[in-house]
C-alpha cells in the first residue's frame, strides 16, 4: 500500500505572487553530502525523479500553516511551499526542521521574518527592537488603538512585533467584544475606528492571523466589523447578504464534513477578498499576499477531497446525463462543475484531474448540456469546454473522431461548437468571440505535433473537419450571398461573417491542400466577394484581408482560379469607389497589389495590367501600379525577344556539347507561356497550341544552326553540303529536343565535341564529314550510348542510328 503521510504537493510562488504546482511526491529528511547538512528532499511519486533538494538553514524561517503547510523562502523572491495530504506526515517533518534549527516544535514559526527596504537596511537589529505594548480594549482606546495599528505597517520590524503581540494577547476576540458593544450602543465613531484596527490587521499579511479571523466561531463578526468603512456613507450590510441571499446548495449531499467546512470558508474569505476589502494601493497589494496564498491553498484541499471521493463525482455525472434529470437540476450540477473546473485551474499540473474527468464521460455530458435552451446553462458549458481544450486539444479530437461513426453529422460534438458560434444571441458575439478561438485552437496543426501518431490525426481530424463540419462554418455565409448583394447586412450578422472569415483565413495558411479544395471546388471566393459590397467597412476589410491571405500562398492553381474568374473584379470596384481617400481600405488593397510587384508574381501582374490598369493609369500617389506596368512591359519583351535569345543559346550549347542539354529555366520559360495563355480565346482569336509553338520554336533553331554550319563551310573553303541540305521543313523532327537538356554556360572558345540525336521516323541522315578545323556531327561511342538516357521509357533502348559519312 502506498504511503500517504508523507504525500506532499510542492509550490513555488511566481513573479505573479501565485503558487505555481510543480509536482506530487513524497517528502524526506536526510543529511546530504554535497550540501554539507540536513535537507529536506522531495522525489516525484510518478518517475522517482528529484522535484526539492533544500538544506535546512539554521536562519531560515519556516512557518506552519493550517496545520498542513510548510511555507519558507530560500532566497529574494523565491517562496516554496509543502503541502502535506496527511497531518501527521506535515508534524514529522516539522519536527525535523525545528530539532535541526534548535526550536520547540510547537511553534508555528521558527524565526523572526525581516523583510527590510533599501532605507531600513541599517535600522535597529530586530532582537534588540523592543516588544510592542498594546493598549487595553476600552472604548476610550479605540482611537489609540488604531492610530497605533496604522502606524506600525511601514516598518517590516514593526509589524512582525505587532503581530506577536495581537496573536499572544488574545487580542482579537477582545476586539470583537468590543465591536459588539458599539453595535448594541449605536457608537458609529467607534465601530469606524474597529473597521481602520482590522484593515491594518489583515495587512500584516500573517498566517496565523488570519487563521484566527477566518475561524468558523469569529468569522462573520470580523466581516461585520468591516461593514463600517469611513468611506462610506452608509455601512454595507454583508453579513446580512452572506446569511440571506447567499445559499448555499448542495447538488449532491456532501457527507464530509471537513470538505463542506472548508467549502464555507474559502467562499466567505474570498468574498472578503473580492468585495469587502477595499481595492488594495500598490503598496498594499503585497501586503495581503498570505491571503490569496490562504484561499488557494483551500482550494487544493477542495479539489482534492473532491477527486478523492469514490461516489461524489460519478453520481454528479450519472445525473447529469440522465434524462430524468429536471432543467433546474441539471442547471446546478452544470454550476457545480463548472465552479470545480474553475478550482482545478490553478494547478499547473492537471494531468490526473482531466483524466478523470474524461473518463467519467465530461465530453458526452457537454453535448446534452449544449442542446438545452438555457442561454446561462450553455455558457457555462462553454466555459467548462474552454478548459478541457485549452489543457488538451487532442483529447477532444479524439472524442470527436471516435463519435463521428456512430452520430449524425448535426449531434457530433464539433458542430455543436460551431453552431453556438453561429447562434449567439449576444449583439457583439462575445461568446462567438470565445468559441471561435476554441474552434481554431482545434483545428490548428501546429498543436497536433505534440502527439504520439500526430500524422494520423492530422490527417484523420482535418479529413473529417472538412467533410462532416466545413459546411456548418460556412453555411452563414453562404446563404448571405446567393444574390448580388448580401441578402442581410445588419450589424450582428456581419459581426459572425467577419469572425467566420478570420477562421478561414486561418485555414488558408495552415490547411493547404484541404482549403485549397474545398475553395476552387465550390467556387467559394466569388460568393465571399460578394461581401464586397457591405456597408459595413469592417466586413469589407474582413473579404480584403481573406484575398490577401490566398494571393499570400503564392499558389499558381490559386492565382489561375481568380484569373479566370475574373475575381479581382470586386476589389478593384472598391478601391475605385473608395477613391482618394486614404483610410484602411486603401492601405489593404494597396498593400495587397504592392505584395504583387514586390514577389512579381506574372500571371497576376499581366492579369491586372491587361485587365484593370484602366482604373490604375490615373493613380499616381503611389508607385506601385507604375512600377507593375514597367513590370509588364518588361515580360512582354523578354516574350517577344525569346525566338532571338534562344537560337544565340542553342548555339553556344551546340559548341559546348553537342548533345542537345535543356537548361532547367527554360522549362520554367515554357511553363510561365503556358499559364499566361488564356483558357478562353476571344471570339477570332486563334489558338496556337504550345505543342506546334514548340515546334516551330525548334524548327527555327535548327535553321539558325545550318546557317552557322553553311557558314563555317564557306570560311574555310570546303565543299561538304550542309547537314540537312536534303531535309526540307516538313521532314524535320517536330521536337528533337524534347528529352535532351541544354548546357546554361558555354565556354568562352568552343570545343569540338560528339554529338548525336534519336532520329524521327521517317528521317533519313545525311552524310557528314569530318575534317580538321571543322565541327560536325559524329556518332557516339558504343560504350556511352546509355549516358543520359531517358529512364522513364520502360522499353529497351534501340541502338542508335549512325550518321555516316
Amino acid at each position: 500500500m502506498v504511503d500517504t503521510r508523507r504525500r506532499v504537493k510542492l509550490y513555488v510562488l511566481n513573479d505573479e505572487r501565485q503558487w505555481d504546482d510543480r509536482g506530487t511526491g513524497h517528502v524526506s529528511s536526510a543529511y546530504v553530502e554535497r550540501l554539507k547538512g540536513m535537507s529536506l528532499l522531495v522525489r516525484a511519486e510518478s518517475d522517482g525523479s528529484l522535484l526539492l533538494e533544500s538544506k535546512i538553514q539554521p536562519d531560515t524561517a519556516y512557518q506552519k500553516q493550517q496545520e498542513t503547510l510548510i511555507v519558507w523562502s530560500e532566497a529574494d523572491n523565491y517562496d516554496l511551499a509543502l503541502s502535506f495530504q496527511e497531518k501527521a506526515g506535515c508534524d514529522e517533518i516539522w519536527e525535523k526542521i525545528c530539532q535541526v534549527q534548535g526550536k520547540d516544535p510547537s511553534v508555528d514559526i521558527t524565526q523572526d521574518i525581516i523583510e527590510e527596504s533599501e532605507e531600513e537596511r541599517f535600522e535597529e537589529i530586530p532582537d534588540a527592537a523592543p516588544p510592542i505594548e498594546l493598549p487595553p480594549c476600552e472604548l476610550s482606546k479605540l482611537e489609540e488603538i488604531s492610530e497605533l495599528f496604522s502606524s506600525v505597517l511601514l516598518s517590516p520590524v514593526r509589524r512582525e512585533k505587532l503581530a506577536i503581540a495581537i496573536e499572544n494577547d488574545n487580542y482579537i476576540k477582545n476586539l470583537l467584544e468590543l465591536f459588539h458593544m458599539c453595535e448594541d450602543l449605536e457608537n458609529l465613531e467607534g465601530l469606524r475606528h474597529i473597521y481602520e484596527i482590522f484593515k491594518s490587521i489583515f495587512l500584516l499579511n500573517k498566517n496565523a492571523l488570519l487563521e484566527l479571523m477566518f475561524s468558523d466561531d469569529i468569522i462573520m463578526d470580523v466581516i461585520g466589523c468591516l461593514e463600517y468603512d469611513p468611506n462610506q456613507p452608509q455601512p454595507i450590510r454583508h453579513r446580512e447578504y452572506l446569511n440571506t441571499k447567499a445559499n448555499f446548495k448542495e447538488v449532491i449531499p456532501i457527507t464530509n464534513i471537513e470538505l463542506l467546512h472548508k467549502i464555507h470558508q474559502t467562499y466567505r474569505v474570498q468574498y472578503i477578498q473580492d468585495v469587502v476589502l477595499p481595492t488594495p494601493s500598490v503598496f498594499e497589494e503585497n501586503m495581503l499576499s498570505t491571503l490569496s496564498s490562504f484561499i488557494f491553498f483551500n482550494k487544493v484541499e477542495i479539489v482534492s477531497m473532491i477527486q478523492d471521493d469514490d461516489k461524489f463525482l460519478p453520481e454528479l455525472f450519472a445525473l447529469l446525463t440522465d434524462e430524468a434529470t429536471d432543467d433546474g437540476k441539471r442547471k446546478e450540477l452544470v454550476f457545480f462543475l463548472k465552479e470545480y473546473c474553475t478550482f482545478a485551474q490553478t494547478f499547473q499540473n492537471r494531468d490526473g484531474f482531466f483524466k478523470m474527468l474524461s473518463n467519467l464521460g465530461i465530453l458526452p455530458a457537454l453535448e446534452v448540456i449544449l442542446a438545452m435552451d438555457d442561454a446561462d446553462v450553455r455558457q457555462a458549458a462553454i466555459d467548462i469546454f474552454a478548459h478541457i481544450v485549452e489543457y488538451s486539444p487532442s483529447m477532444v479530437r479524439e472524442f470527436i473522431l471516435q463519435e463521428a461513426n456512430t452520430q449524425d453529422d448535426e449531434v457530433i460534438l464539433m458542430n455543436l461548437v460551431i453552431e453556438q458560434m453561429i447562434c449567439d444571441p449576444d449583439t457583439e458575439l462575445g461568446g462567438a468571440v470565445q468559441l471561435m478561438g476554441l474552434i481554431r485552437i482545434l483545428i490548428d496543426p501546429e498543436n497536433m505535433l505534440a502527439t504520439v501518431n500526430q500524422k494520423t490525426e492530422k490527417t484523420e481530424f482535418l479529413s473529417f473537419f472538412y467533410k462532416h463540419c466545413m459546411h456548418v462554418l460556412t453555411a452563414p455565409l453562404l446563404a448571405n450571398t446567393t444574390d448580388d448583394v448580401p441578402c442581410k447586412d445588419d450589424y450582428q450578422t456581419s459581426q459572425l461573417l467577419s469572425l467566420i472569415l478570420e477562421l478561414l483565413s486561418f485555414c488558408v495558411e495552415h490547411h493547404t491542400y484541404h482549403i485549397k479544395n474545398y475553395i476552387i471546388n465550390k467556387d467559394f471566393l466569388r460568393r465571399v466577394l460578394i461581401l464586397m459590397k457591405s456597408r459595413h467597412t469592417f466586413l469589407v476589410l474582413s473579404v480584403v484581408r481573406f484575398v490577401r491571405r490566398i494571393i499570400g500562398m503564392k499558389d499558381e492553381f490559386y492565382n489561375r482560379y481568380i484569373i479566370k474568374g475574373q475575381l479581382f473584379l470586386p476589389v478593384v470596384n472598391a478601391f475605385q469607389a473608395n477613391g482618394d481617400r486614404y483610410n484602411l481600405l486603401n492601405s489593404a488593397i494597396l498593400e495587397m497589389f504592392e505584395f504583387i510587384r514586390m514577389e512579381d508574381v506574372k500571371s497576376l501582374i499581366t492579369h491586372l495590367i491587361e485587365t484593370h490598369y484602366g482604373v490604375f493609369e490615373k493613380v499616381d500617389y503611389v508607385q506601385t501600379f507604375k512600377v507593375l506596368k514597367l513590370k509588364y512591359e518588361q515580360q512582354q519583351d523578354r516574350l517577344n525577344d525569346k525566338p532571338i535569345l534562344d537560337n544565340s543559346i542553342h548555339q553556344a550549347a551546340i559548341l559546348h556539347n553537342s548533345r542537345f542539354r535543356r537548361d532547367p529555366r527554360s522549362l520554367e520559360e515554357e511553363e510561365e507561356i503556358w499559364f499566361e495563355q488564356e483558357d478562353e480565346p476571344e471570339d477570332g482569336e486563334a489558338i496556337v497550341p504550345v505543342a506546334d509553338m514548340l515546334k516551330n520554336k525548334m524548327e527555327a533553331d535548327l535553321d539558325h544552326i545550318s546557317k552557322i554550319i553553311d557558314g563555317k563551310k564557306g570560311h574555310n573553303d570546303l565543299d561538304n553540303k550542309d547537314v540537312y541540305s536534303n531535309t526540307t521543313s516538313s521532314t524535320r523532327p517536330s521536337n528533337p529536343l524534347v528529352n535532351s537538356n541544354r548546357t546554361s554556360s558555354p565556354p568562352a572558345t568552343p570545343i569540338p565535341t560528339k554529338v548525336a540525336s534519336p532520329p524521327s521516323p521517317g528521317l533519313t541522315p545525311n552524310s557528314i564529314t569530318r575534317k580538321t578545323g571543322i565541327v560536325g556531327l559524329v556518332d557516339y561511342p558504343d560504350e556511352d550510348s546509355d549516358e543520359d538516357e531517358n529512364d522513364d521509357d520502360n522499353s529497351p533502348p534501340s541502338k542508335r542510328v549512325r550518321l555516316t559519312p
